[in-house]
């Protein structure tokens, strides 16, 4: 297929021979709770695709990102998940040095070992809870003298076996009564951090996405970032950076993992010539609006519109994927369901993107009306 020919050659520039090391393995072995592909991906450079070249990474630009992580995710959706979760934070947090010269030292040392010792960061920031406002997390960081004291859960919090760094949004408490977000970069080897089973599927069950326990840890004041809002209600520049790509590469995620189900339906020459052109339109609507999204992003589009441009790329594909899937389940027929697991895997596997926050619904009125000319306010 045309399109994700084109994401694996990209993915192979940066990460030469890692789609080969993915698939010498079935399918189901990459995607199984005891999976390798996380090493797999340490040992072909994974963590360093958007870290600057100041700082030894590869510095992709957002498309050439946006097509690796399709080529990847079409091998291994959970690679694919997985992984978006370390970018948007790396993306983030590099944004946030360069731009507007927010991270201290301490953070700043940390942050240039991603990429020359391969450090996966972690992206804590849901707690599971239903309807949960993303932007107001439950756990509390209380001061000591030396910085704060984390006690709470992260969950789903992919990586979370692996990961060299956890990134935890928390609410701070100030002397005043008040609270504000901020952003705490904790090395996953301090004491008080801990793991326990959450992801109970088998379906994207080697993102590594369980709980993960925060008791008494000891975070540094320099190893904080907190937020600057502009007001109470809108987004500032910490989560607007890492909003934008985290709904990105999640939506490109999604898209290779329905790729590689096109992808065995023009290979193997299924249905009617019409039907094929059919399927591959709505699978090429979808990269391009992924890929269109990647190039505002490119072209200097921040703030507001770029959360809009994304969260409308995002929830677009995701109408597009639910029927491409269903219309490439039903032409690969039923005994390639039947012979592989492969084939309904792939297919569940996709219908995880409506799961990720923020849900249609709670941002519904938000966008409507910031296309009616208001401000964008998420909560």
């Amino acid at each position: 297929m045309r399109s994700l020919t084109t994401a694996r050659g990209i993915c192979e520039q940066f990460h030469a021979g890692l789609l080969d090391a993915l698939e010498e393995l079935p399918l189901m072995a990459r995607e199984g709770a005891d999976s390798p592909v996380l090493e797999l991906y340490r040992k072909h450079g994974g963590p360093g695709l958007l870290v600057p070249a100041a700082y030894g990474g590869a510095a992709a630009s957002a498309l050439e990102a946006v097509r690796v992580q399709r080529a990847i995710a079409a091998a291994s959706p959970s690679l694919g998940v997985a992984t978006v979760m370390h970018h948007f934070t790396v993306a983030m947090l590099f944004r946030l040095a360069e731009v507007a010269d927010r991270l201290t030292p301490a953070q700043l040392k940390l942050m240039s070992a991603v990429a020359s010792d391969g450090l996966l960061l972690a992206s804590g920031w849901a707690e599971g809870r239903t309807d949960q406002n993303i932007l107001a997390p439950a756990v509390i960081a209380d001061r000591t003298p030396g910085g704060y004291r984390v006690n709470g859960s992260k969950k789903p919090c992919s990586l979370s076996r692996s990961m060299d760094v956890l990134t935890a949004s928390v609410m701070v408490a100030h002397d005043d009564g008040r609270t504000s977000l901020a952003l705490m970069l904790i090395p996953a080897s301090s004491p008080g951090i801990g793991t326990r089973p959450f992801w109970a599927t088998p379906i994207l069950a080697a993102s590594q996405s369980d709980e993960v326990l925060l008791t008494d840890v000891e975070v540094p004041e320099e190893l904080v970032i907190h937020s600057t809002p502009e007001d109470a209600e809108r987004l500032d520049d910490l989560q607007t950076a890492g909003f934008t790509w985290f709904e990105l590469l999640a939506t490109s995620s999604y898209v290779g993992a329905a790729s590689a189900l096109v992808a065995q339906v023009l290979e193997g020459g299924r249905g009617s010539a019409a039907e094929r052109a059919q399927l591959a339109v709505r699978l090429e609507a979808a990269v391009s609006l992924v890929e269109g999204a990647a190039r505002s992003l490119e072209d200097g589009t921040e703030g507001d519109e770029a959360v809009a441009a994304v969260l409308t790329a995002r929830y677009a594909t995701q109408d597009l994927l639910a029927q491409t899937v269903d219309q490439a389940v039903e032409m690969l027929g039923g005994m390639a369901f039947i012979r592989s697991a492969d084939v309904a895997y792939l297919s569940s596997a996709v219908r995880a993107l409506a799961f990720h926050p923020p849900s249609r619904a709670s941002v519904a009125a938000e966008l409507a009306d910031y296309f009616a000319g208001s401000p964008l306010r998420l909560s």
